[in-house]
């Protein structure tokens, strides 16, 4: 593992501070659907998606952001958005549209 330099003059692993992942939930304003996928780079994705350069959101746009988390790894990302996709993570979401939304965590 190559560490790299942290905040506090000491070295941190890579994969805690650079190979973070992201998990989003991504709404939809020309129908209200939601889409739920990770990545490392949110900002570039979230572009994609609008500029139309993801298939499955392509006909859906323009997209906003309602919602990430970050993960330290590739598996609780996959875990993560796997969740998000269950019945289980869709009546968490049902349950924000209903009462509000946590803050977006900062990425």
């Amino acid at each position: 593992m190559v560490p790299s330099q942290g905040t506090d003059g000491g070295s941190i692993p890579l994969s805690r501070s650079f190979f973070m992942y992201q998990v989003y939930i991504l709404q939809s304003l020309k129908d209200g659907k939601t889409y739920v996928g990770f990545c490392k780079n949110i900002e570039n994705r979230i572009k994609e998606h609008n500029f139309g350069k993801v298939k499955t959101t392509k006909n859906r746009r323009p997209l906003k952001i309602i919602y990430a988390e970050k993960n330290n790894t590739i598996k609780e990302a996959k875990d993560r958005e796997k969740y998000w996709k269950s019945g289980g993570g869709r009546r968490k979401l049902k349950y924000f549209f209903q009462n509000g939304f946590p803050p977006i965590q900062k990425l």
